[in-house]
């Protein structure tokens, strides 16, 4: 399980990551093979841009975007907030404190941003446990760019004994000369073909 003791960078990350996001407009985007113009917007960051549904909201800090997905109890709240269908994107300011303890991150571990045992998504009485990696390799963002894939396997287990309520499986794609990090925890079904779609320019 996850414990460190950085209590100065804990507080420094936190600010970071947990503050709240605003709700930002996006421009209409060419239309999906699936869906008609009406139905997609365009999600632009660090040059990277994604066709997605209209339904899904988007909340952006700068160098961090959430993009709800499904059903969400706090739309403008931080990582590791659970109940909140969605996948996030950062850029290199969050990157720089992605590891356990705020180190840099790395696809060699997860995205984990903190120094102390997170809530599980589904449920914020539980912990969560992020284990070994059961996918890794290159994937493909768009035309001319491909990320750095790893899928970790994650469990959601009480405090105390450790007992195994649920499991999850979180993916990360990262780009490394873009310095943009995708994250997931939901397995999305269509965030891979969202990515593969991805423009740039």
């Amino acid at each position: 399980m996850r414990k460190s003791s950085l209590a100065l960078a804990a507080l420094a990350g936190a600010a970071m990551i947990v503050a709240p996001l605003t709700a930002s407009a996006s421009t209409a985007a060419a239309p999906a093979s699936s869906t008609s113009a009406s139905a997609t917007q365009t999600l632009s960051f660090r040059g990277m841009h994604l066709r997605i549904p209209s339904s899904w909201e988007v909340y952006r800090d700068t160098d961090r975007v959430k993009v709800i997905t499904g059903a969400c109890s706090k739309p403008s709240a931080g990582y590791f907030t659970p109940k909140c269908e969605a996948f996030w994107i950062f850029g290199p300011k969050v990157i720089k404190y992605g590891h356990e303890g705020f180190s840099a991150y790395t696809p060699d571990q997860p995205f984990y941003p903190a120094s102390d045992v997170e809530p599980c998504p589904f449920n914020g009485k539980y912990g969560q446990v992020l284990g070994k990696a059961y996918a890794s390799g290159l994937r493909q963002v768009g035309r001319g760019h491909k990320a750095e894939f790893r899928g970790w396997l994650g469990r959601c287990v009480k405090t105390g004994n450790g007992k195994q309520t649920a499991t999850f499986y979180q993916r990360e794609w990262f780009l490394p000369t873009s310095k943009i990090l995708i994250v997931d925890v939901w397995d999305n079904a269509w965030l891979v073909d969202v990515l593969r779609s991805a423009t740039w320019g």
